[in-house]
C-alpha cells in the first residue's frame, strides 16, 4: 500500500460540544453514546475509520471540565491523558457559541504540551449565514490564523468528509493497525452498558443526573427453534439515591420499561439481531465518591 497512512486522533473539547456525535458520524456507525446531556461519555473509546487511504482511530474522551467528586476527577485526568502518544487532536468547540474560559482552558492545554491540533467548530449549522464569518473570525483571533480551522455539522454530516481529508497529512506512513471490519475496540459489555445509560439520560434528563452507572450482568445467547439466535442481557441499573430509584422505575414501572424498549433497539442494531433486556434498578450511596465503587463498575485512572 503506497503512501498507505494509519494513527491515532484524540477528540477533546468541553462536555456536550458535540464529540460523540461527530465520532459517530465519521465512522459511520453508533459506538459512542450521544445525551443533550453534558458529559455522557465515560470511557475513552476507539473508534476506527478505514479507507483506501489509510486507518484513523478516535479516541473519543469525556468532555474536560472542572470535576465536583472523584469519578469527575478521573474522567479528566482519563481526557488529559488521552493525548500522549496520539498523532494529532481534534479540538471540538460549539460554534454557536463564543469561545470562553472552557476553551482557553483547553487551548492552553494543548499549547503547553506542544501538541498539534486541527479547530473543529462544531454545529455550524445552527448559525445564521450572515453570522457565520463573523464567528470564524472570532476563533481566528481566539487561536490565531494559523491554525487548521474545519467547520461542520456532526449532526448532519456536513464537512465530515473534508475533515477526514485534512487529517491523513498529519499521520504518519504504516501498515493498518486493526482489521478493516473492526470499527471499535471497546469491550462488548462496555457498549451495551453505554447504550442502556444513554436511554436513562436521554428519559429522565435533568431528573437523574449523572450519579448512574449502568453493569451488564449476564448475557446469554439461546438459540430459538427457528435455529436463530436471541441475546437475552440481564443489566442493574445504579442509583444514589431512593428518589431517583423511584424517578427510573416510574410509576407502575413506565419509564424503566421506555428505557428498556428504546436500549433494547439500539442493542439489537449493534449486534444485528433480536434482544431480550431485563433490567433492575440498585441504590448505592455515594458510588461516585468511593474509590471501590469506582472499580467496581470499571471506573479508574489511565
Amino acid at each position: 500500500m503506497n503512501n498507505y497512512r494509519s494513527g491515532f486522533v484524540t477528540l477533546l473539547g468541553r462536555p456536550n460540544v458535540g464529540k460523540s456525535t461527530l465520532i459517530n458520524k465519521l465512522i459511520g456507525e453508533k459506538i459512542t453514546i450521544t445525551s443533550p446531556i453534558a458529559q455522557t461519555t465515560r470511557n475513552k473509546l476507539k473508534g476506527i475509520l478505514s479507507t483506501k487511504n489509510g486507518q484513523i482511530i478516535f479516541v473519543d474522551t469525556p468532555g474536560v471540565h472542572k470535576p465536583h467528586h472523584r469519578l469527575g476527577e478521573i474522567l479528566v485526568k482519563n481526557a488529559k491523558a488521552a493525548i500522549k502518544g496520539v498523532d494529532m487532536v481534534i479540538f471540538v468547540l460549539d460554534s454557536s457559541q463564543k469561545p470562553g474560559r472552557g476553551d482557553e482552558y483547553i487551548r492552553d492545554f494543548l499549547e503547553v504540551n506542544q501538541m498539534e491540533f486541527i479547530v473543529v467548530l462544531n454545529k455550524w449549522d445552527l448559525l445564521n449565514k450572515e453570522f457565520r464569518n463573523l464567528r470564524l473570525d472570532q476563533y481566528k483571533r481566539f487561536f490565531g490564523n494559523d491554525k487548521n480551522f474545519v467547520t461542520v455539522s456532526a449532526y448532519k454530516g456536513e464537512g465530515c468528509s473534508e475533515l477526514v481529508d485534512r487529517l491523513f497529512p498529519f499521520l504518519p506512513e504504516g501498515p493498518k493497525l486493526y482489521e478493516e471490519d473492526m470499527i471499535c475496540d471497546q469491550p462488548f459489555n462496555n457498549l451495551l452498558s453505554d447504550l442502556v445509560r444513554e436511554q436513562v439520560l436521554m428519559n429522565t434528563r435533568e431528573e437523574v443526573p449523572h450519579s448512574v452507572a449502568v453493569i451488564i450482568d449476564k448475557i446469554d445467547e439461546i438459540k430459538r427453534k427457528n435455529g436463530k439466535c436471541l441475546t437475552a442481557i440481564l443489566a442493574t441499573i445504579i442509583v444514589e439515591r431512593t428518589s431517583q430509584k423511584g424517578i427510573i422505575i416510574g410509576k407502575q414501572g413506565a419509564m424503566l420499561k421506555n428505557i428498556g424498549i428504546s436500549a433494547r433497539s439500539n442493542i439489537s442494531k449493534l449486534i444485528d439481531g433480536p434482544v431480550h433486556l431485563e433490567l433492575f434498578v440498585k441504590v448505592v450511596p455515594n458510588w461516585r465518591k468511593k474509590e471501590s465503587r469506582l472499580i467496581e463498575f470499571g471506573y479508574k485512572e489511565d
